[in-house]
């Protein structure tokens, strides 16, 4: 009788697991998103002052039917360029991989740990994301860069302690990375972003999530 229950217990935890993972990677159809949503975000390009957006490629891993889109935002006028990449996919995928691991990866150093922001973005509502400084130096070459990066579902961005089981039921998962540089003379100044880099990355948070939201 033991052994029966044991391996009835056996059987209903791969068969949990396996549920979970179907859900988890889109493996059913009934569970899979409508792709014109991810389209559309995949497509879009922040619209803010004189900024222009440029294809970048991206060195973000993909995986388990995820997508990574990621451009470059240079102003002719000369405000503070900035670089926007958005992924979706399965909320297993899109939920890990984030800078503090990747960065370092690619031979940055984490400068300044992960830190929790807001920020108020335009026609109202807040963003919150975590940012985290990241360095490459060489004798001749400086290269800093201030990564923010959070999730949605809905177009509410959110930094949950676990996202991979924050987000484990949801049938699509989003991840905005916006990155700005630091120059060499702001490196040890302060953590607070000029205005202009506030508007940057409140129009690449605002527009996303109206988007994302459906409005």
């Amino acid at each position: 009788m033991l052994r029966k229950m044991a391996w009835v217990g056996c059987v209903l935890v791969v068969v949990t697991g396996a549920v979970v993972h179907g859900a988890a990677t889109h493996r059913w159809s009934l569970m899979s998103p409508n792709p014109a949503r991810a389209e559309a975000a995949h497509t879009h390009t922040i619209a803010l002052a004189d900024y222009a957006a440029t294809d970048w490629p991206s060195e973000m891993p993909v995986k388990e039917r995820s997508r990574v889109t990621c451009r470059q935002y240079v102003s002719p006028s000369g405000r503070t360029p900035g670089t926007v990449s958005i992924t979706s996919g399965p909320a297993g995928a899109v939920s890990t991989h984030t800078p503090d691991v990747c960065y370092p990866g690619s031979g940055y150093k984490m400068v300044k740990s992960p830190r929790t922001e807001s920020i108020d973005l335009p026609g109202g509502g807040k963003a919150t994301y975590l940012v985290a400084e990241f360095e490459k130096k060489t004798a001749t070459t400086f290269d800093r860069h201030r990564v923010r990066w959070s999730w949605t579902t809905d177009g509410a961005w959110a930094v949950p302690d676990r996202p991979r089981f924050a987000f484990l039921t949801a049938p699509e998962l989003f991840k905005l990375y916006v990155v700005t540089a630091v120059p060499p003379e702001d490196a040890d100044k302060t953590d607070e972003d000029s205005p202009a880099v506030k508007a940057f990355v409140a129009a690449a948070f605002g527009q996303y999530a109206n988007l994302l939201s459906g409005k």
